[in-house]
């Protein structure tokens, strides 16, 4: 039921407090160095898992800054326990679970990532309950255990959390931050574990149901999170709200996808999921290959494409509630590696409501978004 994204991770790049000075390694050309990428690009959106304020008016509200890491993840550093150990953490809106390594683990993954110590807690408790996440990528289990969970200025106590003790497979190992930090709602959170959200709420230390979300470009960096409240600095015009259709996934009801005025997918209205655990635009496989034949890419998902492309190529226009969301070329042709890739991402997802769309960070970097609990919408509006 989750395509996670976690590793959204080879499709393209992603974010911390700073934008590093030189260029790392993709982790598209590290898995591809491995013989993993094939495997990767077929699976990374795959996770079972069982299941207004302006800022300026708001007293409680707190900014968690993020990093871009090469426009495929964001990744920002929490701490856990106290003394607070640090972790870096995906925050993902397409997942509910925190988890991170932990000193129980002795897979490969773990041997290269931050493990929590729970000796090394004073406010750690520990339960019998176990947890098992399973993405297209990999999975993890392990215990649920409680302690401070430490988020931006906030401190979010009886947090409860997973400590890995098995993380199976290469993906984890390559990947760039620790954990995950889950931000959908409750109803697909494993073993019904409180989301960090909820419990942030539910202890009345942020003053709205909400938080919202900019991802910046790799080149500019400053990628944030911000609990409790809404940055009009962030964004240009007004913010268009669209209804929750489903409360599992950031899930909204897409009314067309087009290109040039006509339609290329979802002509009768389909289901989208918006998350930035997934770095590319991912859609059905047939419609993914008509958008890709309409503009003149072919089968180029995985492959690398001319830099120059973008420069003829037309938006992507997602019609939401009425309104226009145009995908420029600039976003879906991806620069890595000093090449281009194209970020869209065919997949088949078996949904109640059929066809299922992903708008991951290619379409989060355009539009400042506003995850709405409390009324149960979502806020769109173009970035500054």
């Amino acid at each position: 039921m989750k395509w996670l994204l976690l590793l959204s991770l080879v499709a393209l790049s992603e974010c911390f407090y700073k934008v590093p000075l030189f260029r790392k390694k993709s982790l598209r050309r590290n898995l591809k160095e491995h013989g993993l990428l094939d495997d990767f690009l077929k699976t990374h959106h795959l996770n079972p898992a069982s299941k207004y304020f302006p800022k300026e008016a708001s007293s409680l509200l707190d900014t968690q800054a993020l990093e871009n890491y090469l426009d495929v993840e964001y990744f920002g550093t929490i701490g856990i326990g106290t003394p607070a150990q640090e972790f870096t953490v995906i925050f993902d809106t397409g997942s509910s679970n925190l988890w991170v390594p932990s000193t129980y683990c002795s897979s490969l993954a773990c041997t290269n990532h931050n493990r929590f110590n729970p000796d090394d807690s004073s406010t750690y408790r520990s339960t019998s309950e176990t947890v098992s996440i399973t993405y297209g990528t990999g999975s993890m289990t392990g215990i649920l255990g409680y302690d401070t969970v430490q988020v931006g200025g906030i401190s979010d106590t009886n947090q409860i959390f997973g400590l890995s003790e098995t993380e199976p497979g290469s993906f984890l190992y390559y990947s760039p931050f620790d954990g995950i930090l889950g931000l959908a709602y409750p109803s697909i959170s494993s073993s019904d574990a409180t989301p960090v959200f909820d419990n942030i709420w539910d202890q009345g230390l942020v003053s709205q149901d909400l938080f919202s979300v900019y991802l910046s470009s790799y080149e500019e960096g400053g990628s944030v999170v911000i609990f409790g409240g809404i940055d009009s600095s962030y964004y240009t015009g007004s913010l268009n709200w669209v209804p929750v259709s489903y409360e599992g996934y950031w899930q909204i009801t897409l009314d067309s996808v087009s290109i040039n005025g006509e339609s290329v997918a979802c002509s009768d209205t389909c289901q989208a999921i918006i998350d930035t655990g997934t770095s590319l635009l991912a859609g059905p496989t047939t419609a993914i290959a008509n958008i890709q034949e309409y503009l003149g890419l072919g089968d180029s998902s995985e492959e690398e494409v001319s830099c120059s492309t973008a420069d003829s190529l037309p938006n992507i226009v997602f019609t939401i509630n009425g309104v226009q969301y145009p995908v420029s070329p600039s976003s879906y042709i991806v620069e890595e590696d000093q090449s281009c890739v194209v970020g869209l991402e065919g997949m088949d997802l078996d949904t109640y409501s059929g066809e299922l769309w992903i708008l991951g960070d290619v379409f989060i970097r355009q539009y400042y978004t506003v995850f709405d609990r409390a009324n149960n919408q979502v806020g769109l509006a173009a970035v500054a």
